[in-house]
């Protein structure tokens, strides 16, 4: 004898279908190396930095400065204001006015260059960090004039100085006024050295072109962050050029290491600690 009577009719959820899925869109990273998935939380938990093959993310020129400087006391930012014209209004495929502007909005920075004074464990200094995603980290007039004032400051007070590069090199949208900050940038570190100022300069994924050429090899102290591309010309153009197979790791930190073009290969969650003894050696 049957109880009840079945209702044919499908039982229908109020709920949306869409806002039944668990949406996990944006939540995850897949490690450019391993190729792991790695849930963003944990990620960012860890520096950035692959908790499976410790491969090294690029970060922003602002999550650098807040990983390196005291968190118990605000660094200052210092130029904030300057900004790129176009003095050669040069223009491809789009022109180099609508690209700054496009790379301020996105980023909220004047150009591809972060400086600012702080503390690394209660010692003064003055930091620069580079910012990769503001036209490939490119080195123009404003990227050189404030590192050449990181500098003058640093003489002033007599803090010792980081500069962490990421770039691509020199900005081809500003010809020579960017070749020229080269010249100008390494003259400057030049008197650091006559005020026996000490220069920290940390090479992370990449640091290539007019950059390598300049600051990033002048350092008193020349550092990298695990696996990081260093080196003038990219090693496909040299292969082009050279029409030979580079070997094995050829520009990476760990190769540069070994060749004698760095002093140190430092892993990100070190990085901090390694700068605080870096300067107590130097200045105690």
């Amino acid at each position: 004898m049957s109880w009840f009577k079945r209702d044919k009719k499908p039982i229908e959820n109020p709920t949306p279908v869409d806002e039944r899925r668990v949406r996990t869109e944006g939540l995850w990273e897949k490690c450019p190396s391993c190729r792991a998935a790695i849930w963003k939380k944990d990620l960012e938990q860890n520096l950035y930095v692959c908790p499976k093959c410790e491969y090294h993310f690029r970060i922003s020129a602002r999550d650098r400065i807040d990983l390196l400087l005291d968190d118990n006391e605000p660094w200052i930012e210092q130029d904030g204001e300057l900004a790129s014209s176009d003095p050669l209004h040069f223009s491809d495929t789009k022109p180099y006015g609508r690209r700054l502007k496009d790379a301020q909005a996105k980023l909220g920075m004047s150009d591809a260059i972060l400086t600012a004074e702080g503390r690394i464990d209660g010692r003064p200094v003055m930091c620069c960090s580079m910012e990769f995603g503001f036209i490939g980290g490119s080195m123009g007039s404003v990227v050189g004039e404030k590192v050449a004032r990181a500098i003058d400051r640093s003489i002033e007070k007599k803090t010792p100085l980081v500069i962490v590069s990421c770039s691509g090199g020199a900005r081809m949208m500003e010809g020579t006024v960017s070749l020229m900050q080269l010249a100008k940038v390494s003259a400057a570190l030049g008197r650091l050295d006559e005020a026996r100022v000490p220069f920290v300069s940390v090479l992370t994924d990449p640091t290539t072109g007019g950059v390598t050429a300049s600051y990033a090899m002048l350092g008193d102290l020349n550092i990298a962050e695990p696996g990081a591309l260093i080196g003038f010309a990219g090693p496909r153009v040299i292969e082009q050029t050279i029409r030979q197979k580079l070997p094995g790791g050829f520009q990476r930190a760990e190769f540069l290491l070994e060749h004698g073009f760095l002093d140190a290969v430092v892993p990100r969650k070190e990085l901090k600690s390694y700068l605080s003894q870096a300067f107590g050696f130097f200045l105690d």
